[in-house]
């Protein structure tokens, strides 16, 4: 090849080159509800008979592994989205052990990004956890707690829940503390479950405050399906996470995914209302550019119409596995939230 030609065609190689690349300025957190994903193996002290091969659901291998190859598709497909290849971390629930973990990063979609995997076993009935995962060439763990929530119920028993996550590390040098959460569920009604939600609430903003406590200008990043919306008692008045970027407070904290809300967006349909569960919640220092830190360029809610229903009563709802014991072989009944992260 003469000089000429290698002088044409070099240029236009690392232009193809760098476009299969991640970007080094530009990073995804996103969070995501598997709804469900358990293996066929029936767990001895968990509710989980349903997920297997004789249960009501018929859970067997084979859509199991359908099961794994769509959660796979919808991780990597946000990271495509943005042009990163896959999200740099990842918030999940509603999985069932660290093994079925294990088998999603694995996937054909998912292991050439070498995710990496913090997860404990929550004490949950229905034997369901958190999890976060993560690219370890951009975030570097220094340090995790799972924290469990004590709610008492209305008969003084306990009510056995999901921990919440805490993952303290770098991303690219960027010191941020994650909060990964699940808070209860609306079984039972609304308002009265409030207070089990108030309780999860009251948690999580315990632990932002002690972590700030310790370090003024720590940044924060809660996310979660917390089953109340941005404007919701729990998430307004006791995490205390306002709508403004401003804040109304030193202690404020910013809800990332409020304007969608406010657009009409969500990222799960009940009776045709929109409901905004899957939230990124931050502390007011990532809105702003700082030099060599990371900040907020775009909040997003990953909706794709691969992703939705199709047809029916249901049409534009989030394809889902399951609608009772009716198999759809779908995604999930939520659809992931995500940021953009730059640096300045």
């Amino acid at each position: 090849m003469n000089n000429v030609i290698k002088g044409l065609l070099l240029p236009l190689l690392m232009v193809v080159i760098g476009s299969c690349q991640p970007s080094e300025e530009q990073k995804v957190v996103g969070f995501y509800n598997l709804e469900n994903l358990f293996d066929t193996i029936d767990a001895p002290d968990v509710r989980d008979e349903e997920f297997t091969p004789g249960g009501e659901k018929q859970w067997d291998a084979s859509r199991y592994e359908r099961k794994l190859q769509n959660m796979a598709a919808v991780i990597s497909g946000i990271g495509a989205a943005e042009g990163v290849g896959a999200p740099a971390v990842m918030g999940l629930c509603e999985m069932e052990n660290r093994e079925v973990l294990d088998d999603l990063v694995a996937t054909d979609r998912l292991k050439a990004f070498n995710y990496q995997i913090i997860h404990q076993d929550s004490p949950d009935e229905r034997g369901i956890d958190v999890a976060l995962i993560y690219r370890p060439e951009f975030f570097k763990p220094e340090s995790y707690r799972a924290v469990p929530l004590f709610i008492i119920g209305e008969e003084g028993s306990q009510i056995y829940t999901r921990d919440q996550l805490v993952v303290t590390g770098t991303l690219d040098g960027d010191r941020l503390h994650f909060i990964v959460n699940h808070w209860p569920s609306r079984y039972g009604g609304k308002e009265r479950s409030i207070p089990l939600r108030k309780a999860a609430a009251e948690l999580t903003r315990s632990l932002v405050d002690s972590i700030v406590s310790i370090d003024a200008g720590a940044r924060v990043i809660v996310m979660g399906d917390l089953n109340d919306d941005p404007v919701d008692v729990s998430v307004k008045k006791y995490l205390r996470a306002g709508v403004s970027s401003q804040g109304n407070g030193s202690d404020s904290l910013f809800n990332a995914t409020a304007p969608l809300f406010f657009e009409g967006r969500g990222t799960l349909c009940y009776r045709d209302f929109w409901n905004l569960f899957d939230q990124i919640i931050v502390t007011p220092n990532l809105m702003k550019p700082e030099s060599g830190l990371h900040h907020i360029v775009k909040t997003e809610i990953y909706d794709k119409q691969y992703i939705r229903q199709q047809e029916g009563d249901y049409s534009g709802y989030p394809f889902r596995t399951f609608v009772g014991n009716w198999y759809h072989g779908g995604y999930s009944d939520h659809f992931p939230s995500y940021i953009v992260l730059k640096k300045k």
